[in-house]
C-alpha cells in the first residue's frame, strides 16, 4: 500500500477499536494512567494537524483553537495544556464533535498526502506509527475502564487473548560474546532504537516460554506475595500499600481465580500465559524462581529465535539512551528522550499491538509499577 492507503487504513482501525462503545464509554477516566477513549480519538488526530497540517498545508485553517489545549498530550514545546489527570473531566467538546473533528483532519490530510515532500512523508509515517501506538492503548484503556465496572460489561465477547498459550518450552544457550543491537536502518523506527551499537554478554540462557498462570499460581500460593525476601524494596512498600496480592484483574470468586478479559470475567486458565503483570512482580517471581529477568540486549540478542509477540516482557534494563542518542530538534524531540529516567524496557510487542507495529529492536518502556498493559515474563539465567 502507498502511504496515502496506510493512512486511511490505520485512522479506520482506531475508529473500529471504538465502534462497539456505548456513548458512555467516551468520558470516564479511572486512573490518571488511564485516558478515556474520546481523548484517544481527538489527540491523534491533533498530531497530525499540529505537527502536517499547520506548517504544511497551504491556507489550513484549525479546526478549534481549544482543542491543542485540551487533546496536547505532554509537548511542552507547543503550548500548555489540561493536566493528564484530568481527561476524563473533557465532557465537552462531544463524542459526535471529536469524531466530525477527525473527519475534518482526514479531508485535509488527503490534500497534503498529495504533496511529494520526503519530509511531509517521514512526519505522516511517524503519525501513522503514533495513532497505532494509541491503538494499543486505547484497547488496554478501555479493558481498564470496563474492568472497574462491578458488572464486569463485555467489550467483544471473540477476543479471547487472555487464553493465549506457549508453542514451545525450554531453554536456548548463547555464549558469551560481542552482539549488535538498535535498529539497522531498515523500515520505520522511533528515535529511542538509534545508535546501533556493540555489547559484550557473558553466556546466557533464555527461557523459550513465558510464564504460565499455573507457575505465577505457584508463587502465590507459596506466599509469594507476603515474603519480602523476593521483593525489592520499593516493590514490597508498593504491594504493600497497593494490597496487591495477584495480578491485575484477578478476582477470586467462590473460592476460585478469575480474571476480567475483554470478552467479559472467566476462569483463570493454567496453562495461559500470565498477563498484567508490574515489573516489580515480575523480578520477585524471578527471584522466586532462582532465576532473574534478561537483559534488553540479551533479549535482542535471542530475539531471533524466539515466539514473540503475545505479551510485552519486561526486562531488567533501565530506560536508558544508546550511545549517541540525540533528540530531534523542536516538539518531535519531546516524542522518547526526556521519559529516559525511572522507568524499566519491556521488549517484543503484545496481543494488543497493531499489525506490522512490532520489530525485535523496539524499545517500549513503563514505570515499574504499570501493570495495565499485556505485560508478562520471560526468565534468563546464568
Amino acid at each position: 500500500m502507498n502511504i496515502t492507503d496506510i493512512y486511511n487504513h490505520v485512522r479506520k482501525r482506531t475508529e473500529e477499536i471504538c465502534s462497539v462503545l456505548n456513548t458512555e464509554d467516551y468520558v470516564p477516566q479511572p486512573v490518571n494512567f488511564v485516558s478515556p477513549p474520546k481523548w484517544h480519538l481527538a489527540h491523534s488526530s491533533w498530531f497530525f494537524e499540529e505537527f502536517l497540517l499547520k506548517k504544511y498545508l497551504p491556507d489550513y485553517k484549525i479546526y478549534d483553537d481549544d482543542f491543542s489545549f485540551l487533546f496536547n498530550s505532554y509537548y511542552n514545546t507547543v503550548g500548555k495544556r489540561t493536566f493528564r489527570a484530568e481527561r476524563g473531566n473533557i465532557t465537552r467538546p462531544t463524542v459526535t464533535q471529536v469524531y466530525d473533528y477527525r473527519n475534518y483532519v482526514d479531508i485535509h490530510m488527503q490534500l497534503l498526502l498529495q504533496l511529494k515532500d520526503p519530509q511531509i512523508h517521514e512526519l505522516v509515517e511517524l503519525g501513522i506509527n503514533h495513532e497505532q501506538q494509541h491503538q494499543e492503548l486505547l484497547l488496554t484503556d478501555i479493558k481498564y475502564i470496563l474492568g472497574c465496572n462491578p458488572i464486569f460489561p463485555v467489550y467483544d465477547e471473540n477476543i479471547n487473548w487472555e487464553n493465549q498459550q506457549n508453542s514451545d518450552s525450554g531453554f536456548f544457550a548463547f555464549p558469551e560474546g560481542i552482539y549488535e543491537v538498535g535498529h539497522n536502518g531498515d523500515g520505520f523506527s522511533f528515535d529511542n532504537e538509534h545508535g546501533r551499537h556493540k555489547v559484550y554478554l557473558e553466556e546466557f540462557e533464555i527461557s523459550k516460554s513465558l510464564i504460565t498462570n499455573a507457575e505465577y499460581l505457584e508463587f502465590i500460593e507459596d506466599g509469594g506475595y507476603s515474603n519480602f525476601n523476593y521483593w525489592l524494596d520499593e516493590g514490597w512498600a508498593w504491594i504493600n500499600e497497593n494490597k496487591v496480592k495477584a495480578p491485575l484483574y484477578w478476582h477470586k470468586i467462590d473460592n476460585k481465580w478469575h480474571m476480567f478479559t475483554l470478552a467479559g470475567i472467566q476462569k483463570v486458565e493454567p496453562e495461559a500465559i500470565v498477563t498484567h503483570i508490574s515489573f516489580y512482580e515480575a523480578a520477585a517471581f524471578a527471584e522466586w524462581k532462582g532465576m532473574r529477568l534478561p537483559t534488553e540486549f540479551e533479549w535482542e540478542a535471542a530475539s531471533f529465535k524466539l515466539d514473540w509477540g503475545k505479551r510485552w516482557e519486561w526486562t531488567n534494563s533501565a530506560y536508558l539512551p544508546y550511545p549517541n542518542f540525540k533528540k530531534a530538534k523542536g516538539a518531535i524531540g519531546e516524542y522518547n528522550g526526556k521519559f529516559m529516567i525511572n522507568q524499566m524496557v519491556l521488549r517484543g510487542a503484545s496481543c494488543a499491538t497493531a499489525k506490522h507495529h512490532s520489530r525485535s529492536t523496539y524499545r517500549n518502556f513503563f514505570h515499574p509499577n504499570e501493570r495495565w498493559q499485556f505485560t508478562g515474563i520471560r526468565l534468563a539465567k546464568k
